[in-house]
């Protein structure tokens, strides 16, 4: 396989680019930023496999620049940076990561609600600033028993359901569909879900339907004591209505692991308190890393070989 030609889309992980290297003829895009025209022009009957991620996916625009191009295998879970239906109308295949992030990205979800309610973050600050010798730090959120509403009862929320029950949590969720024997109360309306809970937790895939299903409305109903956790995607929330309700004390905080317009963070967040702020590390353990590389790589050997998709899409 090593004449085939894979368009590796930006910097991911170094061991994904190696055994890419390793396995095919491999492209570096981000090489060549300054003349990425010129560089698709000279190499598009080359490329036969795109290889992105939760940032760098496969554009319509890109897609179509590629004549060759067979598949696109994707180092996320989340498909929203692939034109999925310009992958179908020219019958190229699109795979994903699902399942071996699940664990990680539950258990991160679970540090930033402990991480917001318990004011970890603020706490070592006080330490490390020498504050605590002037006494005491001030009094946070208990977590144990405190309802969580779950957007999206997916793998992921499904996973971060299950740790919050270990805290005697009770769940709720919201999704298209009521999900068989959980034992969680089924929201069919949002509104009434973020009414209903004291933590709202955003696991839900981003698609037109979910772009910013966490609206004004939506902050306003979880009300002054609700705390949002998102570990989806940042255009799942409207930002600025977020920060304007943060800012005014119309929610009580928030943890955040995605932002609108990655890496660039409102400004206003930076100074607050009441939040968390992480760098979209939902999936970032050396652990999982590798067992999402090691799925992209199956994915195009499989492809390239004629047998099923471990994971497909399309």
């Amino acid at each position: 396989m090593e004449s085939i030609g894979v368009l590796m889309t930006c910097p991911m992980f170094n061991y994904l680019e190696e055994q890419l290297e390793n396995k095919f003829k491999l492209f570096k895009l981000w090489n060549f930023s300054e003349q990425k025209q010129q560089f698709l022009k000279e190499n598009s009957n080359s490329i036969r496999a795109i290889v992105g991620n939760a940032s760098f996916g496969a554009s319509s625009e890109l897609i179509d620049s590629l004549p060759k191009l067979e598949i696109v295998s994707s180092f996320s879970v989340g498909l929203d940076k692939i034109d999925l239906n310009k992958c179908k109308e020219k019958g190229i295949r699109v795979s994903n990561t699902p399942d071996v992030l699940t664990e990680d990205v539950a258990d991160l979800a679970l540090a930033l609600i402990l991480a917001t309610l318990r004011k970890i973050c603020e706490s070592d600050r006080y330490v490390r600033s020498g504050l605590w010798k002037r006494g005491d730090f001030k009094l946070s959120t208990k977590f144990t028993g405190k309802s969580v509403g779950i957007i999206g009862l997916g793998r992921i929320g499904t996973a971060i359901a299950k740790r919050a029950e270990a805290f005697n949590c009770p769940i709720s969720y919201f999704s298209r569909s009521e999900k068989p024997n959980t034992g969680y109360k089924y929201y069919s309306n949002i509104l009434d879900l973020a009414a209903n809970c004291q933590i709202l937790v955003v696991a839900c895939p981003l698609t037109e339907e979910t772009r910013h299903i966490v609206n004004r409305e939506v902050i306003d109903a979880l009300g002054p004591k609700g705390v949002i956790i998102n570990i989806g995607r940042g255009p799942h929330i409207d930002e600025p209505e977020l920060v304007s309700a943060l800012v005014e004390g119309r929610i009580a905080g928030a943890g955040l692991d995605v932002y609108e317009n990655e890496p660039e963070v409102p400004e206003q967040l930076l100074g607050l308190d009441n939040v968390v702020l992480l760098p979209h590390v939902g999936s970032g353990t050396f652990e999982t890393r590798k067992a999402m590389a090691d799925l992209v790589i199956a994915n195009l050997e499989a492809h390239f070989l004629n047998k099923p998709l471990l994971t497909p899409v399309v």
